[in-house]
């Protein structure tokens, strides 16, 4: 089967087509960040109106990249949620006015289960069960998983995702929109000693986290920085702030990934979303091993390994791949087609299984 995948929750166009016998096909991106960065942020107007221009040439791009025509088309898969009415609304259209035209299934697919299968892109995939790290600028998630569509929830985050949070220092320290990456790489020319800020909830009985804090923590670094060098933050200054940041929100991601692999009993954690795409992050988890929990006065248990996986650089951010690849897997499953409305707010309790009490 043949499955067109539409991606457009946000400020990104992904189109792709995936076969279920030879895979991905062809998959194209167009991405709005230089049109949003002129407002330092995602105007959803502009997104929206973006999204209807692009839509019908990244199509016809991937058809003639697969050596395929529409009449080749077995389903549409779309993104249904969550992300921007506007944005979702044109990706939404399409798909279901495609799909009519063709008489062909249309797939409303949840954007963060798309993020979730994405490692299973790449060319050495993980195998079930696994623990999934979801970090996006969103969504900042730990998920038991264990077959497609069958997802537990383990903790989240209370507030600011660890993206956003990312964004919204970047924003502080005065880098350009979209901050995040920026920041990532200034972060190497840190020094580890200079600042040191807190790592909220880090010790909690529990998988969930929080950003929130670490944020205000990193304002008042930078007010004070300011009042100190006449509203100005020198280079090498911003470069610490940027490493001290990065360094509390990987010690927290990876102590939690540690914990939910002790709590699942599983040896396998796949990493997904933007924020997957941080050098620092897999560096670290790719280090990752998990020690055995032991009573005082007993012999130390030797720490056992975890295989760790990345999706492919390309699949970190919003893509039609993971669209078009969760879109078949749900077809697999005779999941059943239809849906033009998109839901904005869909949370992810909608998709998975709750703990058992």
């Amino acid at each position: 089967m043949l499955v067109l995948g539409i991606e457009s929750s946000c400020d990104e166009t992904g189109v792709a087509l995936y076969d279920t016998e030879r895979g991905l096909l062809a998959h194209q991106l167009h991405t709005q960040m230089a049109m949003h960065a002129e407002y330092g942020g995602v105007v959803p107007e502009l997104a929206s109106r973006d999204h209807i221009r692009r839509l019908v040439p990244l199509t016809q791009g991937c058809l003639e990249e697969a050596g395929a025509g529409y009449t080749d088309i077995d389903a549409v898969a779309f993104t249904q949620g969550p992300g921007l009415g506007g944005a979702l609304l044109a990706g939404s259209s399409y798909a279901n006015a495609l799909a009519f035209a063709l008489g062909k299934p249309v797939i409303p697919v949840h954007h963060l289960e798309g993020h979730l299968l994405s490692p299973l892109l790449a060319d050495e995939k993980p195998e079930f069960p696994f623990v999934a790290l979801l970090v996006s600028g969103g969504h900042s998630q730990f998920m038991a998983v264990r077959g497609v569509g069958d997802y537990t929830l383990l903790g989240e985050s209370v507030d600011d995702a660890a993206g956003e949070a990312f964004d919204k220092t970047a924003k502080l320290l005065g880098l350009p929109y979209p901050g995040g990456a920026k920041l990532s790489q200034l972060a190497k020319l840190g020094s580890p000693d200079a600042f040191s800020f807190p790592r909220p909830m880090l010790h909690s009985d529990d998988l969930q986290m929080s950003f929130s804090g670490l944020k205000t923590a990193v304002l008042t670094a930078v007010q004070k920085v300011r009042a100190e060098n006449d509203g100005e933050i020198p280079e090498q200054t911003r470069n610490d702030i940027c490493r001290a940041f990065q360094d509390a929100v990987v010690d927290v991601l990876v102590a939690k990934a540690h914990k939910a692999l002790l709590d699942t009993g599983f040896r396998t954690l796949v990493v997904a979303g933007g924020v997957g795409a941080n050098w620092k992050l897999r560096e670290t988890l790719g280090r990752l091993k998990i020690q055995p929990p032991y009573a005082k006065g007993r012999a130390k248990p030797p720490a056992e390994a975890v295989k760790v996986y990345f999706p492919p650089m390309e699949y970190c951010t919003d893509n039609g791949a993971m669209i078009a690849f969760a879109g078949a897997m749900r077809l697999q499953q005779a999941q059943p087609s239809g849906g033009f409305n998109v839901k904005p707010r869909w949370p992810l309790t909608d998709i998975v299984k709750q703990p058992s009490q």
